[in-house]
């Protein structure tokens, strides 16, 4: 891993939990990761409820707009970690891949959003418990 590691956050619209996890890993670790997220088949833009959930805890993300994964996203992590929807990343030697099995919040009210939000938060933690310690 290089001097400051990077992570990939994937889901299928890169509208909810991967654009959560994007903000929590830069919200917690600063500049010591490079953060990414993407999906394999974007929204239009991201999930209301999860804008809102993020505004709870003081993290804005309603600027944020849901990216395409690319194979150059990929190449460029350390980390790639996808959010329990089965999708596939394109695999490359000496990079690590996990797989956060995570309800999805897509159509769900910001009540519903919330302990997805706080399972996303303590899985991160544990993530640069790992990779970026302070």
């Amino acid at each position: 891993m290089a001097d400051k590691p990077s992570v990939l956050f994937v889901c299928v619209h890169n509208a909810g939990r991967s654009q959560m996890a994007a903000a929590w890993l830069t919200h917690l670790a600063g500049d010591r990761v490079e953060v990414r997220s993407a999906g394999s088949d974007p929204g239009d833009r991201v999930n209301p409820a999860a804008v809102e959930a993020m505004a709870e805890v003081g993290i804005d993300i309603s600027a944020e707009t849901p990216k395409v994964l690319t194979t150059d996203a990929v190449r460029a992590s350390d980390v790639c970690i996808t959010m329990g929807c089965g999708d596939t990343c394109p695999v490359f030697p000496g990079k690590r891949y996990l797989d956060w099995k995570l309800e999805d919040p897509a159509g769900q009210g910001v009540a519903a959003v919330r302990p997805i939000r706080d399972e996303i938060r303590t899985l991160v933690e544990g993530l640069i418990a790992e990779i970026a310690p302070a």
